[in-house]
């Protein structure tokens, strides 16, 4: 109990859930118990389930989680998390929660929220895990920091004497030692099993016959055990145990519905008494389920006995749960009858609800069950299957079923927006949604168009939503909207595509899309960066950081994002500082609070951060996780990670794998410009300057210098002004290295020019030492005073401090150095949470960080670390 963990670990029927039980009778501390079932992979339910269990124990706590569980908008596992965990700290009492049957949890975002509880556990808290598998937590590391007491199936395994007690005490049998060796042998000591045999042994006259007469392998003896259990009952229970056997949980009236009888609660209540493998699932006994093993045997038994019941058994229970407000177990039962017509009716229903809970994943599965011919007849739960498939970046599969959907459609080109009732052969049944097809197919048309880069198609598409959807669907006309901001964004036309954009996201909001919104200021935001309007590009952030904190949660999705972008512009200010705290910030928001492509957003903004401390390696080494997780989107992918790993090799020196990205690219001198290669021609641009500079070859640099210009060109006919800097940048530097310093403060005092209302330092930073000597000799000529200065200023730091966060893998917050700064007092822990208003279990969890950001296990280590490294 001193440990934070306790795991039982064993395979079906070895008793793990009647041990906890009998603990948990003689326990002396107030117990929470929370029975899983197959419905709990659910992230939603699960924790909802759990906040109940717990309130047994603290009946007011949990109220605000279940409360954001609720809300139409996705919240933040961690931030749930965290707010349960700071409820749980408030209990006085110490308590235990059992988590029984966890391996029906197959969901890897159940597993990472139950390591993130068990991280940062309040130690009036005690976890007891009940399993037939090993979880999916870190359970070394927890053995190893002494947190976890485990019991496998050696420790919960019958021994002859125990079998000897459970068989003739517990069951009331008389049994000869001989039979019950005999009995502990066959079973070896399998819990369920001698349960099994004992029930088959009850009102026997010739006992030891009995058992001899097992001799075969464990499996037969089981198969013929539970015949026994079963032939031995009366014609109603044998009955209702094989048709219930369909249901993953019990409950009275669907147990009624089900098999056509009555008194469904009182027959449950008769099987628990009776030992029946019944599990209750809340401490009312409404709700139960069959022991796994026992129920899976009384399935086969049903399958092989009443074959062609099951069909029908599955309809009724689809039919209670849809009339008593479960459509997803409506269609789980629906497809498990093979009853295609009614699942494929229930998720055309059910799509809406969905899609604003973005549950395109659940969606996509029960399509996949459903057979082609099903699907095909039924236009908008084609359509549904497209939006399914392209949320999950399925953009091809995405076509065919799009064209499922239109061929319904009386023409493409002159669709009207309402359409008359449903052609023979077809098969409608949310008619609202039927008459908005033709909007709705445009709508996904356009967005499958701009996944693949046709842009032509994309805007075509889009103007086609616009025309068919009238003016108040703010939805669907936002929608097309901010894709016709996109293409525009794609062609390289940026004042076009950021007032689209903005106009699309506005019609989104008033309809209620706040998420999508927030994801939008990402765009947003990026179009300015291009534009060189980097205060722009702040406000867009922070607008869209400010929309999700008026929603009354600052971890909204979409939170992560806007500091991952706050910290870029921040690095490019040179304020590596700020822009490593904002990436902090991000990461505790947790996975939830970001889009799907935060993940490798955030390691390109770390790169950065690294590249600009120095550290090339550290940065190659993030550029290359964030390669690993990319995943695509909407937006067009103007930088790409492959350029942005070949600029961080030419600063190390590696020319012959920057010019081997160039040849995999095809990149040369000659090609015809784009937006969308624009940011790989000027990095091809810096792969030949470098060259020039290794071994002088003069043909390379007028072949550069050629490049430039058409790329300034083209980037000042597009108003792309962050473009427009790095060219007039990389001109001056191409001019210096042939020594003609006037032709190289030409370019460099256009460039200072657009860049000092911005703010930009980084971008001349970066360069080192060749640009340091050019701005010294601008500041001879007088070329923008003030802003050289400042910018002389950013390389005398970085020659005069090396970067504690090139030493630490991961940089300290500012909580955590005001912990770190009274760590080297002589306060106690608890005076130290005092001192800074925090719980002791907050203060334990700063000091953790902090040990394994220092690269430490103790508080005198951490001292000596951080004295070392200058952090106090």
């Amino acid at each position: 109990m001193d440990r934070k963990l306790t795991l039982i670990s064993a395979s079906a029927g070895f008793g793990k859930t009647t041990l906890v039980s009998e603990w948990v009778a003689g326990c002396d501390r107030p117990v929470a118990w929370l029975s899983l079932d197959a419905g709990d992979n659910d992230f939603t339910r699960f924790l909802t389930h759990l906040v109940a269990a717990l309130q047994t124990i603290a009946e007011n706590i949990g109220g605000s989680v279940v409360s954001a569980l609720q809300s139409p908008q996705p919240q933040p596992i961690d931030s749930m998390l965290t707010i349960l965990l700071n409820e749980i700290s408030a209990i006085p009492n110490k308590f235990v929660l059992v988590l029984d049957d966890y391996h029906v949890v197959d969901a890897k975002m159940i597993d990472d929220a139950l390591i993130f509880f068990l991280e940062h556990l309040p130690p009036q808290m005690h976890l007891v895990i009940a399993t037939r598998e090993n979880p999916q937590l870190p359970l070394g590391r927890l053995r190893a920091r002494g947190h976890l007491t485990e019991l496998r199936a050696a420790d919960l395994r019958f021994t002859p004497g125990e079998t000897a007690a459970f068989l003739n005490q517990v069951m009331g049998l008389s049994l000869a030692v001989e039979d019950i060796a005999v009995l502990e042998t066959r079973t070896e000591g399998w819990i369920a099993g001698l349960q099994l045999a004992a029930l088959s042994i009850q009102g026997r006259e010739d006992i030891p016959a009995f058992i001899r007469a097992f001799a075969g392998h464990n499996r037969y003896i089981l198969d013929y055990l539970v015949e026994e259990v079963l032939q031995r009952q009366p014609d109603h229970v044998r009955s209702f145990l094989l048709q219930t056997s369909i249901l993953d949980r019990l409950h009275g009236p669907l147990c009624d519905a089900v098999t056509g009888q009555k008194e469904g609660n009182a027959r449950l209540e008769a099987l628990e008494r009776g030992n029946f493998f019944l599990v209750p699932l809340d401490d009312r006994r409404r709700w139960y389920r069959y022991h796994h093993l026992f129920a899976e045997v009384l399935s086969a038994h049903l399958r092989a006995d009443q074959p062609d019941q099951v069909a029908a058994l599955h309809r009724r229970a689809s039919m209670w749960h849809d009339q008593h407000g479960s459509p997803a177990d409506a269609i789980r039962h629906a497809l498990a009858a093979e009853d295609f017509k009614r699942a494929a009716d229930l998720v055309e229903l059910a799509l809406p609800a969905m899609q604003r809970n973005r549950q395109e994943a659940s969606v996509l599965g029960w399509l996949k069950a459903l057979p082609d011919k099903v699907v095909c007849c039924r236009p908008v739960l084609s359509a549904g299957y497209a939006w399914a498939l392209l949320s999950c970046d399925k953009t091809e599969a995405a076509l065919d079923r799009l064209r499922d959907a239109e061929r319904w459609l009386e023409t493409t080109a002159d669709s009207r927006e309402r359409l008359e009732a449903p052609s023979a052969g077809m098969v409608v049944v949310d008619e609202a949604a039927f008459h908005g097809l033709p909007g709705t197919i445009a709508l996904y048309r356009a967005a499958h168009a701009q996944a693949l880069g046709d842009i032509p198609a994309a805007m075509k598409y889009a103007r086609r939503v616009l025309d068919l959807v009238p003016e108040d669907d703010h939805l669907r006309r936002g929608s097309a909207t901010a894709l016709l901001g996109l293409a525009s964004w794609t062609n390289g036309d940026l004042e076009s595509a950021y007032r689209t954009f903005a106009d699309g996201m506005a019609n989104v909001q008033a309809a209620g899309g706040i998420s999508d919104v927030i994801g939008g200021s990402i765009a947003l935001a990026e179009i300015s960066i291009a534009q060189g309007r980097l205060r722009q590009a702040m406000r867009d952030y922070e607008r869209g950081l400010q929309l999700a904190i008026e929603q009354g949660d600052p971890l909204l999705r979409g939170t992560a994002d806007m500091y991952v972008g706050m910290s870029e512009l921040c690095r490019e200010r040179d304020d590596l500082h700020t822009a490593a705290q904002h990436l902090l910030k991000s990461k505790d928001q947790g996975e939830q609070a970001g889009f799907p492509q935060n993940r490798y957003r955030w390691r390109v903004a770390m790169a950065r951060i690294r590249e600009a401390q120095g550290d090339l390696d550290g940065a190659l080494n993030l550029l290359h996780e964030a390669e690993l997780l990319y995943v695509s989107n909407f937006f067009p992918n103007v930088r790409p990670i492959a350029a942005l790993k070949t600029r961080v090799r030419v600063a190390q020196g590696r020319l012959g794998e920057a010019f081997g990205w160039a040849r995999e690219h095809g990149l040369s001198v000659r090609d015809d410009l784009s937006y969308l290669r624009e940011f790989e021609h000027i990095t091809l641009a810096r792969v030949l300057l470098a060259r020039y500079k290794s071994d002088r070859a003069h043909l390379s640099v007028l072949e550069v210098l050629g490049l430039l210009e058409r790329l300034l060109q083209a980037a000042e006919e597009g108003a792309r002004t962050g473009s427009a800097i790095e060219i007039l940048i990389l001109q001056a530097l191409a001019q210096q290295m042939q020594g003609a310093i006037p032709a190289a403060l030409v370019p460099l005092e256009r460039g200072l020019t657009l860049a000092e209302p911005e703010g930009y330092v980084r971008i001349f930073a970066d360069e080192g030492q060749p640009m340091e000597a050019l701005l010294k000799s601008a500041l001879k000529q007088g070329i923008a005073r003030n802003y050289v200065r400042r910018l002389l200023a950013a390389f005398s730091k970085i020659e005069g401090k090396t970067s504690v966060n090139q030493v630490l893998s991961e940089p300290l917050s500012e909580r955590e150095r005001d912990v770190l700064r009274l760590l080297r007092s002589d306060l106690s822990g608890p005076d130290i949470a005092r001192e800074l208003g925090v719980s002791v279990n907050t203060l334990r969890t700063h000091t953790k960080n902090i040990y394994d950001k220092l690269e430490v296990n103790n508080r005198r280590s951490a001292v000596r670390r951080a004295e070392k490294l200058d952090l106090l």
